[in-house]
């Protein structure tokens, strides 16, 4: 979390563009995928993560933490949470 209004920004229009570290776009690239299609998410992905410093532990954090969001936006858009 930031208070970076520029950062946020940033990664609103991009994050592929937006000025973050290495491993911090490697953890956004996966959560990427993971939300468009999890059954193409592979081991060649997770050794990506362990290759900028992510271990095990960090990589289910990561996963459940990006699922658990995936997961709820998709019961408030069942339900029209924030729908007028």
């Amino acid at each position: 979390m930031t208070l970076d209004k520029p950062l946020t920004d940033a990664l609103e229009r991009d994050y592929r563009t937006a000025p973050v570290p290495p491993h911090e776009r490697m953890m956004l690239e996966y959560v990427v995928k993971l939300t468009r299609d999890a059954t193409q998410v592979s081991k060649d992905d997770h050794e990506k993560l362990r290759a900028v410093g992510f271990d095990d532990q960090a990589i289910l954090q990561i996963t459940l933490i990006a699922s658990w969001f995936n997961y709820i936006n998709r019961v408030a858009d069942a339900l029209g949470v924030g729908r007028k």
